[in-house]
């Protein structure tokens, strides 16, 4: 229970401080900051790049790919 509320209370600090930043940021050289770039329990996904091939080794064959990002 105690981490839920840690998560908690980062989502709400985290959404405030997104705005604070982004009132200060110049619109025309930076992103917009979202919550997550302040939130420490917020996970960084990447985006796995696979051709086709992948699918037929995990929903056919059953086998699990190389975890490799690009």
């Amino acid at each position: 229970m105690a981490e839920q509320r840690q998560r908690d209370e980062w989502a709400r600090v985290s959404s405030i401080m997104a705005l604070i930043a982004n009132t200060q940021r110049n619109g025309k050289r930076q992103r917009a900051f979202r919550p997550s770039d302040f939130d420490p329990f917020a996970r960084k996904v990447g985006i796995m790049k696979a051709d086709v091939s992948v699918l037929r080794d995990v929903f056919i064959e059953g086998r699990v790919p190389s975890q490799t990002r690009e």
